[in-house]
């Protein structure tokens, strides 16, 4: 069995996408969706960060670690919400080589085995629904993609993108606000320019950072 790596990005793009929906409402209770990470080195996983809305001090914050395959087959996006739900759900023992850190963040390894998933709700399932005919899918693969983001410090948004001309996941610092338009439409073009580069020392999850925040 070998992971595509076009698979496997495809996969941490659906789920980013639907994640989004969980930033203002909760997914559960009063947890919010913080940040959505694809694991380092092309791992077959996907990291999340929940914690309250508005939260972004990363001490505050409890990140999952779900697997995207299972057995021979790769998860959807659906299966990851509902691992994740149940994950965050009730009280959990995890193995000391299942408790990690990252970014300042609590890091869980969830075990599939060990949780009982939580099922898609009529909710969730209306806004699948809604999203695929408001916005159907493109008849090819987009060259340039989120695969990921992090509400940081400081009221900047930290986006993972990857693009069929650079190997790998790239982190580009922003600032939300001002001339959203222009900065979507030159993004693709910003995400190899050596100038704005900079050391993302402490992120393992992109090949390197783009810094965008003066833009």
């Amino acid at each position: 069995m070998s992971d595509d790596p076009y698979e496997i990005a495809d996969l941490q793009r659906e789920v980013a996408s639907l994640l989004l929906e969980y930033v203002h409402a909760p997914l559960l209770d009063d947890q919010h969706v913080r940040a959505v990470l694809p694991a380092p080195s092309g791992a077959p996983a996907v990291r999340v960060a929940l914690g309250d809305r508005d939260e972004r001090e990363p001490a505050r914050l409890t990140a999952y670690e779900i697997p995207l395959r299972s057995g021979d087959d790769l998860r959807t996006s659906h299966d990851v919400v509902a691992l994740l739900r149940a994950a965050h759900t009730g009280t959990h023992i995890y193995p000391s080589n299942a408790v990690t850190a990252v970014m300042g963040m609590d890091l869980y390894l969830v075990d599939p085995a060990r949780v009982r998933e939580a099922p898609f709700t009529m909710d969730d399932w209306t806004d699948t629904l809604l999203r695929c005919l408001a916005h159907p899918e493109p008849e090819k693969r987009p060259d340039t993609g989120l695969r990921g983001f992090r509400f940081a410090e400081d009221g900047l948004l930290r986006l993972y993108m990857d693009s069929e001309e650079l190997d790998g996941v790239v982190a580009v610092d922003v600032r939300p606000g001002g001339a959203l338009t222009a900065l979507l439409a030159a993004l693709p073009s910003f995400l190899d320019e050596e100038s704005r580069i900079v050391d993302a020392a402490g992120d393992p999850h992109c090949r390197y950072l783009v810094d965008l925040t003066d833009w």
